[in-house]
């Protein structure tokens, strides 16, 4: 017994001893940052939560919050339903030509994110592509206002974030056996009896995932929404860009960013939850 323990010590300290170096870049890197700005939000100007009532009381910072949310929302409902089908279709291709669309969304990923965001720019702006495309083809007859608004957001922040729904889909339905689509189309379900009842349900661990990253990746984001939204459109984290660095208002920043770290980590502890709800009934 007494060689057990003493094995059972030395393992122990063994993976404290590996785990050191990520426990010092967490501290470093994540810890003492967050530490110090919720310092800087309860003692500037003056000690007191000041910060975070003004946050909730004033509209325009409301209406900045509920506007993050809205495009966050709308993001990951869009790209979720132009992720299913494309990961579906990546599933049943045959897998040379399934690797080459992989690339092509590989290939965006890896594309410089402000290149893209001009890119989007350069085509919804009066006179860009679309708008003398739809023009051309009769379907409009003036140019549509596709920039500085909401719509320029959405179709930007969609385009951005569809890998990263596309990609945990596609692993989860390359999970499914084909067997059972095949069993079900045998009893007779059709097509859509068989995504409701099998695909979905099936599936739905990769949705989750990929739509909670989406979304929390949309709440933070500054480049997109800043340069296709414009000022009227501004998301949280231009605001708190903008607070520091053009007010130098610390403390209503921090309040701000602390805030959204509070959403953000909300957001995963109630993922995890219920993806170990599933679990457990799964089992």
């Amino acid at each position: 017994m007494i060689g057990v323990a003493a094995r059972d010590r030395r393992q122990q300290g063994t993976g404290f001893a590996l785990a050191l170096p990520s426990l010092l870049l967490m501290l470093v890197f994540f810890i003492l940052p967050v530490a110090a700005l919720l310092l800087r939000s309860v003692t500037e100007p003056e000690l007191g939560l000041q910060n975070y009532r003004e946050l909730l009381a004033t509209s325009t910072y409301a209406r900045v919050f509920l506007n993050t949310f809205l495009v966050a929302g709308i993001t990951t409902l869009v790209t979720l339903l132009i992720g299913y089908p494309v990961a579906w279709l990546l599933a049943i291709l045959p897998q040379r030509a399934a690797a080459l669309i992989f690339g092509l969304i590989l290939l965006s990923m890896w594309t410089n994110l402000l290149a893209r965001t001009y890119a989007w720019l350069v085509l919804l702006q009066r006179t860009g592509v679309i708008n003398r495309m739809l023009m051309e083809a009769g379907l409009i007859g003036e140019p549509l206002q596709l920039v500085n608004n909401l719509t320029g957001i959405i179709i930007g922040m969609v385009y951005i974030m569809l890998p990263f729904i596309i990609l945990p889909l596609h692993a989860s339905m390359r999970a499914i056996d084909p067997a059972v689509l095949q069993a079900a189309a045998l009893c007779g379900a059709g097509r859509w009896q068989s995504f409701r009842r099998i695909l979905l349900p099936l599936s739905a661990g990769g949705a989750a995932a990929g739509s909670l990253m989406i979304f929390v990746m949309s709440l933070g984001y500054f480049v997109t929404p800043a340069l296709l939204g414009g000022a009227n459109n501004m998301m949280l984290a231009g605001m708190i860009a903008q607070l520091i660095q053009s007010l130098l208002n610390w403390g209503l920043g921090g309040a701000a960013a602390l805030v959204l770290l509070a959403v953000t980590l909300a957001l995963y502890g109630l993922q995890i939850r219920l993806m170990g709800n599933a679990l457990a009934r799964g089992r």
